[in-house]
């Protein structure tokens, strides 16, 4: 059987590999301190639930769902986000999709044609070049530096666009830096935005309502209500309701291009999950952020461990300071070890094996998320498991 060009130059996803890799481990009775984790080791606050429950009941939750989405629930979404952005959305439409990895597949393929090219502002989420490459469109990465703290410079963004550039997607609170781009980020990215009028922003706030630290997350289109016109906002109850598996995401944008994606989603997977959607009808989403109280403390202390590590370990210069979702990228090259390895080499997978074979600690290697010799570490375990994890690491990193 002769499979598809699209299909064999395809990278599988490696943080779904690296998970089936600790899954085989864990079977085999080795003990692991698992820090790839994308998800939260939480289920859904009780509300959501009970209202999945209640909703079992009925034969609706069982039946298609229109495609697009309940269009009560896509009323509900664009409302909240009225109220949480201050920005009016009267003449803008919502697309319900199976989660917001399947919202930005088809936002691509009803923008981009071969050829066309996409910006990606590297350290970037490990499926945008994928999915960019099997619409047939160019991802053209802008990188960033750890000294930075991961913010791309707007000056880098303006030398690579060209005639040739659809779109650029921006992705704040960033996975995989555990960051958000500040204020003054966003409103000079605005005012670029003005300068390139036909330039579509695929703005991914999966993680928006994940932010530990204040100010929290703000964007460009806060600035002027009128870069809405060139914006497609994506989110999903992945994250910010703990529920990677239900497979809920969506997007905001002008009534035209919800309308296309509609027409992908119909020929493909038709509409999203039928009883999540009616449950999710029930839940006050403000009260989400009463749930979240207590992982954002986590958070806090994780972040605030983190400093201290790296203080004690001496490399206070590999320190920045993270303030959203639950992620941090280490930066090997910065760190003593890396003195004994060839500098213009990417290391990435080799390091982070090593460090599983002789630490436990499992990291997701940075080479897929646009950075090399780096790797992705969650946030997500209890406190002591993870000052564990750290103290191990930091003996690893320290060693020469």
């Amino acid at each position: 059987m002769i499979l598809s060009s699209r299909v064999k130059e395809a990278q599988a996803s490696v943080t779904l590999t690296v998970n089936e890799k600790i899954d085989q481990l864990n079977q085999n009775g080795v003990h692991v301190y698992n820090m790839t984790s994308g998800q939260l080791p939480f289920k859904p606050s009780s509300d959501f639930v009970q209202s999945i429950l209640k909703q079992l009941n009925f034969l609706k939750s069982y039946q298609y769902a229109p495609i697009s989405g309940v269009k009560e629930l896509r009323t509900k979404f664009v409302s909240w986000y009225e109220q949480r952005r201050k920005v009016n959305l009267a003449e803008y439409d919502c697309i319900i999709s199976n989660g917001s990895k399947h919202s930005i597949y088809n936002v691509l393929g009803a923008l981009i044609n071969p050829g066309d090219e996409v910006i990606t502002l590297a350290p970037y989420w490990v499926s945008y070049p994928e999915m960019i490459k099997f619409w047939g469109g160019v991802p053209i990465v802008v990188k960033s530096h750890a000294f930075d703290a991961y913010t791309p410079s707007i000056e880098d963004i303006e030398k690579a666009v060209s005639p040739r550039t659809k779109a650029i997607i921006v992705n704040s609170p960033n996975n995989p830096a555990g960051l958000h781009y500040s204020s003054e980020w966003m409103k000079k990215f605005a005012a670029f935005l003005k300068d390139h009028e036909d330039l579509i922003v695929i703005s991914d706030e999966l993680y928006s309502e994940l932010s530990y630290f204040d100010p929290r997350p703000r964007y460009f289109y806060q600035e002027d209500e009128n870069l809405l016109k060139q914006t497609v906002i994506i989110n999903g109850i992945s994250k910010s309701f703990a529920s990677t598996g239900l497979r809920i995401g969506y997007c905001i944008s002008n009534p035209k291009l919800i309308a296309a994606m509609g027409k992908i989603q119909s020929q493909t997977t038709s509409g999203a999950n039928s009883l999540i959607q009616r449950a999710l009808l029930d839940v006050d989403f403000e009260e989400m952020n009463k749930y979240f109280e207590p992982v954002k403390e986590q958070l806090r202390q994780c972040s605030q461990l983190m400093m201290t590590s790296f203080r004690d370990a001496h490399m206070s210069h590999c320190y920045y300071q993270t303030n959203s979702a639950f992620y941090y990228l280490l930066d090997f090259s910065r760190m003593p070890f890396f003195d004994k390895l060839a500098k213009d080499e990417d290391h990435s997978e080799k390091i982070v094996q090593d460090i599983l074979d002789k630490t436990g600690v499992a990291l997701v290697p940075g080479t897929t998320f646009g950075f090399p010799n780096s790797a992705r570490m969650s946030m997500t375990l209890e406190l002591a498991p993870f000052k564990e994890a750290l103290e191990k690491l930091m003996e690893f990193f320290t060693s020469k």
